[in-house]
């Protein structure tokens, strides 16, 4: 969060630093070879202020589940046949029910660069593999969560991204049943997740 706070104040910076030398110092001439490098810190501030919803989500998150170390986590770049999104995935164990696993999708491209490069297919350069491995998780799949890769000697989690299943945080969309109790809603809820007062009941057969 220091370090994003102190990006963010340092190209916002940069961009009134280079209105200020194109005003004092440089003809009007100038300003189309200035003007790309303004885009640049403005869209690099940008992506800094846009962390900071996803760090305060984040920290609930890691207030309320504690680390775990996953090994061999399935993944993927391609659409999850289980999800209702495209995008690359984890897929992590149901906690009600822990022979059944549940994809989590990365909803969002900020950020995710750095991952793509490591979830990656059978090509993926395995030294770049195997700094998700093991993979660093707190959370509940069936609705909201954190990731990281390891650290120097697995010590300390880096590169936290946060991961959600839409349903919860759009009521538009019907959660699933993946057999949470009332603790488990309460504890999702807690975490930042909007969540229904109740589990929905699966479908009745036929």
């Amino acid at each position: 969060m220091v370090m994003n706070f102190v990006g963010l104040v340092g190209w916002v910076a940069a961009w009134f630093g280079l209105i200020g030398v194109l005003v004092v110092f440089l003809s009007p001439g100038f300003i189309p070879l200035v003007v790309p490098f303004m885009m640049v810190a403005f869209y690099r501030a940008f992506v800094q202020l846009a962390y900071f919803p996803a760090a305060a989500r984040m920290h609930r998150v890691l207030l309320n589940y504690p680390w775990q170390h996953l090994s061999a986590v399935p993944r993927g770049l391609g659409k999850h046949p289980d999800a209702q999104d495209d995008g690359m995935w984890f897929e992590i164990s149901n906690p009600a029910d822990p022979g059944r696993m549940i994809p989590l999708v990365f909803l969002k491209s900020t950020r995710s660069f750095w991952w793509i490069k490591r979830i990656g297919g059978p090509r993926t350069n395995p030294e770049l593999k195997a700094q998700i491995e093991p993979l660093w998780f707190a959370g509940d799949p069936r609705y909201i969560a954190v990731v990281a890769a390891s650290g120097r000697e697995n010590k300390a989690p880096r590169r936290l991204h946060f991961l959600y299943q839409r349903a919860a945080f759009d009521r538009r969309i019907p959660p699933a049943s993946w057999g949470a109790s009332p603790d488990d809603l309460e504890r999702a809820r807690r975490a930042g997740a909007q969540v229904p007062e109740h589990a929905p009941s699966p479908p009745r057969p036929y």
